[in-house]
């Protein structure tokens, strides 16, 4: 019995770390999902061509550095632990198609717990970035990832917006 204890939470550290590989991705994709909006709003107010100015945001670091980060993260691992509690509880009397299940069905909900905390916090970069666009005439923004050369870096001006500093 110990052994398939041992076994489940061998599996469940392995689905976990699945998981964070998962939250990684999401986060990036998110990230590159705000540039794209951050990149089509600063075309619909964009200047003639001629004028035109590039600026990117780094958008990670406003995420990691957002004063609602701290917060939303030990939500979020509190989640995490009580998933992880709940498959503990849970799985020893189920095969392996309903643990597959149970995984599924947890991972799913921790996701979009993920997704409600992350949620204000981007929106609130989203409106300091826009605010930022706006002061600095910038018809374009895009990720800090995507620039080879040139580009104003408004990265520290949409945190002075965010944090009021």
């Amino acid at each position: 019995m110990i052994l398939g204890l041992r076994s489940d939470l061998i599996y469940y550290e392995r689905r976990f770390n699945q998981l964070m590989i998962t939250m990684k991705k999401q986060l990036f994709s998110l990230a590159f999902a705000l540039c794209l909006i951050l990149g089509t709003w600063g075309n619909v107010q964009a200047a003639p061509a001629a004028t035109a100015s590039v600026g990117y945001v780094d958008v990670l670091y406003l995420i990691n550095q957002h004063p609602d980060t701290a917060q939303a993260n030990a939500i979020l691992k509190t989640e995490q632990d009580a998933v992880k509690l709940e498959f503990e509880t849970k799985s020893p009397g189920l095969n392996d198609q309903e643990k597959l299940n149970l995984d599924r069905q947890l991972r799913q909900r921790l996701d979009q717990k993920r997704l409600e905390l992350l949620k204000p916090i981007t929106d609130k970069i989203l409106v300091a970035a826009n605010a930022v666009v706006a002061e600095k005439g910038l018809s374009i923004v895009i990720s800090k990832n995507e620039v080879v050369c040139g580009g104003l870096d408004i990265t520290a001006d949409v945190m002075k917006k965010i944090t009021g500093k």
